[in-house]
C-alpha cells in the first residue's frame, strides 16, 4: 500500500478551498460550514486513528465493548439532532438509541461469530470497522425514517384525527405515514445496492483493492457488508419508526402532538 504524507493529505484539501472560496464567491454561504465540517472530520479521523491503534495492541473485549458502546450512544444523539421535530422528554433519543443498538449489535455480532469467525471473534480490527459502516448506515436510515414520520403526522394531523374521529385505530390512521417513513429510511442502501458495481465502487471494496487486496476477495467483502448493512438498517428502521408510530398515541388511541416539538 502507498503510505500518504502530511503533503498529500494538503494537496487533496486543495479541494475543499476551491470549494468554500465557490461558495464565497456565489454568496452560497456555505463556506464557514465547509471549512469546520472538513477539519472537524480530519480531526476526528485522526484522533479515532490514534485510539484504534492503541485499541489493536490491546485486544481487550472490555476496551472493544466500551468503545462499540459510546459509537452507539453518539449515533443516538445524531438520530435525534437530524430530527426538524423531536419528541419532549428525550424519547426520540430513546428511540432511536435503542432501535440502532438492538439492529446493529444483533447483526454485528452475528456477522463475527457465524461469517467471518476469526478468532478471538471480538478481535478490534473486525468489530470496530464492522459495526461503525453498521451504524453509519442504519442511523441515517432512522434518522430519515423518523423525521418522515413526526413531519407527516404534524402536517396531516387533521387527517389522522378525523381518521380515529370515524372508529379506526391508531394502528390504522397513521399505517400509510408509518410505511412511507419505512420507505424513506430505506432509500440510501437501496439506491446504494442498486449502484453497487455499476455506477460506483463502494468504499469498503475500493480500500481493499487500493491496499493490495485481489479484486474478487474485496468483491466478497462488499457483497456480506451490503447484505448486513441492509439488513441491519431495514431492522432499525422499522424498530425506530414504529416505536415513535406508538409514541404521537396515548393508551385510549388519541393522537398527542403535544409531544412533538
Amino acid at each position: 500500500m502507498v503510505n500518504l504524507t502530511t503533503l498529500d493529505l494538503l494537496l487533496s484539501s486543495l479541494f475543499i478551498l476551491l470549494l468554500a472560496f465557490l461558495s464565497y464567491r456565489h454568496r452560497v454561504k456555505l463556506e464557514k460550514k465547509i471549512l469546520f465540517s472538513s477539519l472537524r472530520a480530519a480531526l476526528q479521523l485522526l484522533f479515532v486513528g490514534m485510539v484504534l491503534q492503541t485499541v489493536f495492541n490491546y485486544n481487550s473485549i472490555y476496551l472493544v465493548a466500551t468503545i462499540s458502546m459510546l459509537m452507539v450512544l453518539l449515533a443516538g444523539y445524531e438520530i435525534q439532532a437530524r430530527q426538524q421535530r423531536r419528541f419532549l422528554g428525550g424519547w426520540g433519543y430513546l428511540n432511536g438509541t435503542v432501535a440502532i443498538f438492538i439492529s446493529s449489535m444483533a447483526t454485528a455480532l452475528f456477522a463475527l461469530l457465524f461469517i467471518i469467525e476469526y478468532d478471538p471473534w471480538h478481535h478490534p480490527q473486525y468489530a470496530i470497522p464492522l459495526l461503525g459502516m453498521l451504524l453509519g448506515n442504519t442511523m441515517n436510515g432512522i434518522s430519515l425514517g423518523m423525521d418522515r414520520l413526526t413531519s407527516s403526522v404534524w402536517q396531516q394531523r387533521r387527517v389522522i384525527e378525523a381518521r380515529l374521529a370515524m372508529g379506526e385505530s391508531a394502528d390504522s390512521a397513521i399505517r400509510n405515514l408509518r410505511d412511507e417513513a419505512i420507505r424513506t429510511g430505506m432509500i440510501p442502501i437501496l439506491n446504494s445496492m442498486a449502484a453497487a458495481g455499476i455506477i460506483s465502487l463502494p468504499g469498503m471494496m475500493t480500500g481493499q483493492i487500493l491496499a493490495g487486496a485481489a479484486p474478487l476477495e474485496a468483491v466478497k467483502y462488499q457483497i456480506m457488508i451490503l447484505f448486513l448493512i441492509a439488513g441491519g438498517t431495514g431492522l432499525g428502521v422499522m424498530a425506530a419508526v414504529s416505536l415513535s408510530a406508538k409514541r404521537v398515541f396515548d393508551s385510549r388511541d388519541r393522537l398527542r402532538l403535544e409531544r412533538i416539538s
